[in-house]
């Protein structure tokens, strides 16, 4: 599940809307076999064999007993795993269907559901608050710039078109809870960012709150990853060919 996962929101920072869909497929399936193992006591489907009836299976799950069975495992997870499924098999993700395109619609939606199910997972079974769950969540995947090399630690951007504002969001972005340093990214920038780097920081920080400095380091916040994500600045569409 967990492999899955990491292959969906990987492929959906590069930009791969169908091949999101079809590991958020596979997610569904390790999925489902954890409830099948909580449902029929340590007994699931063997993973070389195909799932035989889900909706049977979601049917069972709701008739678990309240009082010995959270709710998402008798009928939140199971039917949030359905909605996945349903995109994955019906919405030409991963069969020729109706005509039906990948959009990032449907990868958004199936992605965001993962992320709900792993953290609700970790939440039960870890016995942790519902926002540590998520943070766990958060930090299971890195974020990939396809337009970041590195280059033994030396970030290059393959995009000479961007300005230095989003060079700084995306090195930073690439660089995810690490963070940078000012002379990190200093000696990233191309030469001519330079002289006005430290102003630049200073806006993204105090003006547009994409960046956060905590008097060392510098970071991007959730509103710089999405700045950064839905403005397209590090697809693979934005390299140069």
């Amino acid at each position: 599940m967990l492999e899955a996962h990491s292959e969906a929101k990987r492929n959906f920072y590069l930009g791969g809307l169908r091949l999101s869909a079809v590991e958020g497929g596979r997610f569904c399936e390790a999925a489902f076999r954890i409830l099948e193992y909580e449902a029929k006591g340590g007994k699931f489907t063997p993973l070389k064999k195909p799932l035989a009836n889900t909706d049977k299976l979601i049917l069972e799950l709701s008739n678990l007993d309240g009082s010995k069975f959270n709710d998402s495992v008798r009928l939140h997870i199971p039917r949030s795993l359905r909605l996945v499924y349903d995109i994955r098999n019906k919405r030409d993700t991963a069969h020729l269907a109706d005509g039906i395109d990948p959009n990032l619609q449907d990868a958004t939606l199936v992605i965001v559901v993962l992320d709900w199910v792993l953290a609700e997972f970790i939440r039960l079974y870890h016995k942790v608050p519902a926002n540590e769950a998520s943070r766990i969540v958060d930090g299971i995947v890195k974020r990939v710039a396809p337009v970041v090399q590195d280059f033994d630690g030396f970030l290059k951007i393959l995009n000479p078109k961007l300005q230095v504002s989003e060079h700084c969001t995306v090195l930073l972005y690439q660089r995810g809870e690490n963070g940078a340093t000012y002379d990190e990214l200093y000696k990233w920038v191309r030469p001519k960012m330079r002289a006005n780097l430290k102003r630049t920081l200073d806006a993204l920080v105090d003006k547009k709150d994409y960046v956060h400095f905590d008097g060392s380091r510098y970071f991007i916040t959730r509103l710089g990853e999405r700045y950064v994500e839905q403005a397209g600045l590090i697809t693979a569409s934005q390299l140069i060919t």
